[in-house]
């Protein structure tokens, strides 16, 4: 995994990784050097070993790569993402590459086997002629946070009993948070609260005092308390102009958190619209406040929606499902 942030992929892959370890398989962990993660998976009981996995000019990284997987007698080697598949040696072993997004495959032409974390990636790859044998659909989990307490809203800057809707993610154009802000204009005395740091923070700020917001929109900065802040939380919305997974809405629906998304490409494959969640048009702010205050008003429908979404975490996203498919498919393509 050559990933250097703490984003999805990268915090997925760890979780990913220490669950097959936990499930049996012997699992050496190649990753891009990072001080952090080693130790977090070092602290598990795993060995992981830390490579530079730079650009074109990088003439070691392959190579020691190749002898590292022929030292630890690998059966298979998964590329997690693009930079990693680039690198990918062959070998002994059976070589795989783990998208989360649409990446050209260019990046993947070392990889006999692709999996996508959503059925819409896997169809993509299907249609660019990779034969529907070493095409597989394994989705991501996430944590089951529903026994975690809820976070104070006093702790937040919020009252108590206040109305309170949610959003977590990376400070980015692509999650539309401005989106989500413009929205918050049209909903009257709701509190919003953004969980998450990243380069549009002065953006949002200035639009926040644009709309003379400051009091009912809350930047939160970096947060590990994903969970509490679902469970304090009357709505989660997704305001994403692109996202391939969502893996947000699946902390959500493992919350029991109701849910409501903007139509990206990951969101509008996950929910079932009207069933286990609430879907709008992309970058419509009018769209989202009116589906908001609907929800906001109507508890039994929000109980339905969030009853819904924890079933579907249940049976097709939480830890021992996902982890007993990706053994499956280990022990497939393996044997």
């Amino acid at each position: 995994m050559a990933g250097a942030a703490n984003g999805g992929a990268e915090l997925f892959f760890e979780r990913m990784t220490l669950a097959l370890a936990d499930s049996g398989a012997n699992v050496l962990p190649l990753i891009r050097a990072n001080r952090a993660r080693a130790a977090r998976l070092s602290a598990a009981g795993l060995a992981p070993r830390q490579y530079r996995f730079g650009g074109p000019l990088d003439l070691f990284t392959k190579p020691a790569l190749r002898r590292a997987l022929k030292q630890f007698g690998a059966e298979i080697a998964i590329a997690w993402m693009s930079r990693a598949a680039a690198k990918l040696p062959t070998g002994a072993w059976i070589t795989a590459g783990r998208l989360g997004g649409y990446y050209p495959l260019k990046y993947f032409c070392t990889c006999r086997h692709l999996i996508g974390n959503t059925r819409g990636i896997t169809g993509w790859i299907a249609a660019q002629g990779v034969p529907a044998e070493r095409v597989h659909y394994l989705p991501n989990f996430v944590d089951d946070v529903s026994v975690i307490p809820p976070a104070p809203r006093a702790s937040l800057g919020i009252p108590e009993g206040a109305p309170l809707i949610l959003a977590l993610g990376r400070l980015h154009a692509v999650k539309g948070f401005d989106t989500l802000i413009r929205a918050a204009a049209l909903v009257p005395e709701v509190f919003f609260a953004i969980a998450g740091e990243g380069p549009e923070r002065a953006s949002l700020e200035r639009l926040i005092a644009a709309l003379k917001l400051e009091a009912r929109v809350k930047l939160l900065g970096w947060r590990d308390d994903a969970g509490a802040l679902l469970n304090a939380a009357d709505l989660f919305i997704s305001s994403s102009r692109h996202e391939p997974l969502g893996n947000m809405v699946l902390e959500a629906f493992s919350a029991s958190c109701p849910v409501l998304a903007a139509r990206a490409e990951g969101p509008r494959e996950l929910i079932n619209d009207g069933a286990d969640g609430i879907l709008v048009p992309v970058d419509d702010p009018a769209a989202l406040a009116a589906a908001a205050i609907r929800l906001l008003a109507d508890g039994s429908a929000r109980k339905s929606l969030a009853a819904a979404g924890r079933r579907r975490f249940e049976t097709e996203f939480s830890k021992p499902i996902v982890t007993a498919a990706w053994m499956d498919f280990l022990h497939r393509v393996t044997r």
